[in-house]
């Protein structure tokens, strides 16, 4: 029997029965064993808020409609055309959905070790997010990292700046339980952006401003206190989805005057089949992180995991709640 966790109407998310999808020739089914949730992009789509997008105009938002895309899973079946799967194969899935069987091309699974766990690779497409937006900062070796905002992406990219060299790693959020856990991450420095002083501590902090920052809240105000911690020549990533745009910047003061980088690091925003300096596809980068679990240089960990017949709680938790936790999986069989 195949269920799929569906948001049916505004806040309110139910474990459903979902048709047996057909296999194409080159599709795989995977039995999913984890998924993870992804906070912000599911509680938009959850609350209705996401009816602003980064390529179409304001709309009403249309329910029922479905959540998920990093998951873990086995193969049960291969269609016809597929030449580098077979069934019994252990894979991480990017663009899924919180469902029993996933029905996918093979081009959206990458194979796992067995030494990985389902619930790490369910958190590798996720992550595939924030270590997008490191890269496209052009970080090098021992230069500081901003990191404003620090929900499951922010988390994620602390630990992903760490690996890739960053120092120091400054790390801020209003929460006092998310900068702990960043310091638990790999953060050198924790601010909260609303203390007496906050961009002068940061410039401190990385002897006269950061030189890169990932921008993860998404929001107008996290952007401009980002850009007034900023090093002259410095380079943001915009991780965060701002979707009001109401708000202004001091751009001619913030931007144009010190040289600051602004990039757009949305997900979307990467090639589609070949990798190159800055710019990796998903798969490329799903490998990276699977091979950076595999020897032992990256963890994750979870906070919560649920059974898919606890959706309507846990989603109720993450409509309301705004410390809801950053990791939380859902565990399939």
């Amino acid at each position: 029997m195949n269920k799929q966790i569906i948001f049916t109407k505004i806040n309110t998310a139910e474990l459903l029965e979902a048709p047996t999808q057909p296999l194409g020739p080159r599709d795989v089914r995977v039995k999913t064993a984890y998924s993870t949730i992804s906070c912000g992009t599911e509680r938009a789509n959850l609350t209705g808020n996401d009816s602003v997008s980064h390529v179409e105009p304001a709309k009403e938002a249309v329910f029922p409609r479905s959540g998920g895309y990093s998951s873990s899973g086995t193969v049960t079946e291969c269609g016809s055309d597929v030449k580098n799967t077979k069934i019994g194969d252990r894979v991480a899935m990017f663009w899924s959905k919180h469902m029993t069987y996933n029905v996918i091309s093979e081009d959206g699974i990458v194979k796992i070790g067995d030494s990985i766990s389902f619930s790490d690779a369910a958190i590798c497409h996720i992550a595939c997010f924030p270590l997008a937006a490191v890269r496209k900062t052009k970080l090098e070796i021992g230069e500081s990292m901003l990191i404003m905002g620090l929900g499951t992406l922010g988390l994620l990219a602390v630990k992903l700046a760490r690996a890739a060299g960053a120092v120091p790693i400054v790390a801020c959020d209003l929460v006092p339980e998310r900068r702990a856990k960043a310091l638990r991450f790999g953060a050198d420095f924790v601010f909260d952006p609303l203390e007496p002083g906050f961009a002068e501590k940061v410039i401190a902090a990385t002897g006269g401003g950061a030189k890169t920052a990932i921008e993860v809240t998404g929001i107008g105000a996290g952007l401009d206190e980002t850009l007034d911690c900023m090093a002259r020549f410095g380079r943001v990533a915009l991780l965060g989805c701002t979707r009001s745009s109401d708000f202004t910047i001091d751009y001619y003061r913030k931007v144009h005057g010190p040289g600051i980088t602004l990039i757009g690091a949305h997900t979307m925003a990467r090639p589609k089949n070949e990798s190159y300096s800055g710019y990796f596809t998903t798969r490329d980068d799903m490998i990276i992180l699977l091979n950076l679990l595999e020897s032992g240089r990256l963890t994750f960990e979870t906070d919560e995991t649920h059974a898919p017949e606890e959706c309507g709680e846990v989603y109720t938790r993450l409509a309301f709640d705004k410390n809801f936790p950053p990791f939380v999986q859902f565990k399939w069989e």
